[in-house]
């Protein structure tokens, strides 16, 4: 049978201490209720530099810098053990800083709703022109408004900050007058979602030197929806971001599932090249500013840095088998289905057993499993425990019961088959995708023969359901044998089957 492959990745970072102060929601929320609060007067005091950023283990293995077996080996908490010489740039993508972000979100602004200060634009596109994805798209940029022009915008026309080092730079405007869906805020947040996405595709072109002609598809599926007043969630920043990279001969549309949804698109995106429908499928997600400083009072009370700080992002290739990289086996999918039930033990058995019993295999036979990779850094003060750990431990429990390992390898079966958590809490980011760019390396390079990807994700937070979703699939050590898309047939026999076509056409007019 053909399986399609995984063929390239990107990871990016984009460090956004501003926004997270005037954009997250918990810091948003308290500033409406109790603006006085002393948690707003302690943002300034807890809120890491760019360096820091940079040095902070987890956001280095984020980048592909650090592999997860070696994140072990930094002592915790993270956030007090810095890594030295560490790197912007990484196997995978980058992190990024905010003032250049703001110049980005200016390059994805296709209807002029960014405005920055000139002063701040001239000095952000200077950078920009250094940065060697687009240097060629700082033109876009225009020359920027006066500072009294930006203060207007946000008076007189409702119109979003944007803050730079506590100063104002810029505003996100509003992009109707009354349409509720196409305020500033929601203008803002889907701004930066879809400039976040370029970066990462931008860097999923770039390290694979993919021709981004070549690109048939795009399944975008972060947690953002964009539309207008009669279709809210209509979309679509699938072809939006496609159109900033400039992969010109692709189309595509967003998939929403919660936090499960790039895991859903993996699968879907592995369909579409199986099925031979598209030869290269990208799944790609920018982040979520409402998400940045979540557990904020949390880390505060615990006189931590706000580590939510950092919107995230990511890009995945998906192409026909070149008989190499890793292949996604779409005969091994996992799935919570309506009836499924929301028991952990319900939830583990629909997604682990139920795809491994289907090829005879036993837990212990998937060498890694990429589950909620929440960082533990962020989690554990905020009293949701260790993520990763407590998925692995009822993996470990269910293989248990099941005889897939005895009761005494329980306790190092975490370390065998997990990985510590390094994602940070962008909801769909953490959720099984973060490994993919190591799986690609551990199944090819490394040691590897099969890894996991789970995605799991809380359809109740919609208020349309109390259901939980689930879904996962098996990436597997390409054999090096290469059938042809669709149907599973070989290139020989499709040789062979015209040869035959054409002794029997020859037959048959022979006859007449």
């Amino acid at each position: 049978m053909s399986f399609p492959v995984i063929k390239g990745t990107g990871y990016v970072l984009v460090h956004t201490p501003d926004i997270m102060h005037h954009h997250g929601t918990t810091q948003s929320l308290e500033r409406a209720a109790h603006p006085d609060s002393d948690y707003l007067k302690s943002l300034n005091d807890h809120t890491r530099s760019y360096d820091d950023v940079v040095a902070y283990a987890p956001n280095q293995t984020y980048i592909g810098n650090l592999h997860p077996e070696e994140l072990r080996n930094v002592p915790t908490p993270w956030f007090q053990n810095g890594l030295e010489n560490a790197q912007r740039v990484g196997t995978f993508g980058e992190i990024m800083p905010q003032d250049e972000f703001y110049g980005l979100m200016k390059i994805s602004d296709a209807f002029d709703l960014v405005s920055l200060e000139e002063g701040f634009l001239k000095k952000a596109k200077e950078k920009l022109e250094a940065h060697p994805l687009f240097k060629d798209d700082v033109a876009k940029m225009g020359n920027g408004d006066t500072q009294e022009d930006v203060e207007r915008f946000i008076k007189d026309h409702h119109a979003d900050p944007l803050f730079h080092e506590g100063h104002l730079v810029g505003c996100v405007k509003r992009a109707h007058d009354v349409d509720v869906s196409l305020t500033a805020h929601i203008i803002f947040e889907n701004l930066v979602s879809k400039a976040s996405g370029v970066l990462a595709m931008k860097h999923l072109v770039d390290k694979t030197g993919l021709d981004v002609n070549s690109i048939d598809y795009v399944i975008e599926c972060s947690e953002e929806a964009c539309g207008d007043m009669n279709q809210r969630g209509g979309g679509n920043f699938a072809k939006a971001i496609a159109e900033v990279v400039g992969a010109v001969n692709a189309t595509g549309s967003d998939l929403r599932a919660f936090c499960a949804a790039p895991t859903h698109a993996l699968i879907e995106a592995a369909a579409l090249v199986k099925a031979g429908v598209y030869e290269n499928v990208v799944v790609v997600a920018g982040g979520a500013t409402a998400k940045l400083g979540m557990n904020g009072k949390d880390h505060v009370k615990k006189d931590m840095p706000l580590l939510e700080d950092v919107v995230g992002g990511f890009a995945v290739l998906v192409s026909q088998n070149d008989g190499v990289n890793p292949v996604i086996r779409t005969d091994l999918i996992g799935r919570h289905t309506v009836g499924t039930g929301s028991s952990p033990q319900a939830v583990i058995t629909s997604l682990i057993t139920a795809p491994l019993d289907k090829s005879g295999l036993k837990i212990t036979d998937i060498d890694k499993y990429s589950v909620e990779m929440q960082n533990p850094d962020i989690t554990k003060p905020a009293g949701a425990g260790d993520v990763p750990e407590a998925n692995y431990k009822m993996i470990g429990a269910l293989g248990v019961k099941r005889g897939d390992l005895e009761r005494a390898e329980l306790a190092t079966f975490v370390t065998k088959h997990g990985m510590p958590g390094w994602a940070p809490t962008q909801g769909h980011i953490p959720s099984g995708i973060p490994y993919v760019g190591y799986a690609q390396q551990d199944l090819t390079t490394g040691g590897l023969n099969k890894t996991m990807i789970v995605g799991k994700g809380s359809l109740f937070l919609a208020r349309m359901t109390n259901l939980f979703d689930g879904v996962s699939v098996v990436l597997e050590r390409n054999s090096g044998e290469v059938e042809a898309p669709g149907n599973g047939v070989s290139k020989n026999e499709i040789k062979e089957m015209i040869v035959e076509a054409m002794k029997e056409l020859a037959a048959q007019l022979m006859k007449e």
